[in-house]
């Protein structure tokens, strides 16, 4: 009998899964110019360069570091900014804004730009407790990564609109 009322509560998860149009993310349909793709990136050792460069991997890139036959990934600008967004009667800060600004371009080997210079900017509001530093501090850097890593995502979608 439980066998059943589960197998039966299953089922009705899944239907309802599918009604709503929840489906897994497929992978991003690249470019065939990007089989073998080289970044340049303004700091390739930051959190945004190394979460694009695992992304690309996963849709089926392979990256190099010197290929005259390979498309180029420009990443001119990758800019954190850490701005005062509020300040409160005690003339202190209470929150801050984190932006996370990335510019980009794709060329294929022969230097043709095949995405032209693009701007994706992101940003998110954090409140600010000096007598909470250490939570601030994470939430900072949290927040950080999670814009990396988000606009990273927007990138290796937009490159898969191309042509489309």
């Amino acid at each position: 009998m439980r066998k059943a009322y589960f197998g039966l509560a299953l089922l009705v998860t899944l239907l309802l899964l599918s009604a709503c149009g929840f489906k897994l993310q497929a992978r991003a349909d690249l470019p065939p110019e990007m089989q073998r793709t080289r970044l340049e990136v303004v700091d390739p050792f930051g959190e945004f360069s190394r979460r694009l460069e695992v992304l690309l991997e996963q849709n089926g890139v392979d990256i190099v570091t010197s290929a005259p036959d390979s498309a180029v990934l420009e990443i001119p600008v990758n800019e954190m900014r850490k701005e005062i967004q509020s300040i409160g009667d005690n003339a202190r800060v209470q929150e801050f804004l984190v932006r996370h600004s990335v510019q980009f371009r794709l060329l294929d080997s022969s230097g043709a730009e095949l995405i032209p210079l693009q701007t994706f900017e992101m940003s998110r509001v954090y409140q600010f407790n000096e007598q909470d530093i250490l939570a601030a501090e994470r939430e900072d850097e949290f927040l950080r990564n999670d814009l990396a890593d988000s606009l990273a995502r927007m990138v290796v979608r937009r490159l898969g609109t191309y042509g489309k």
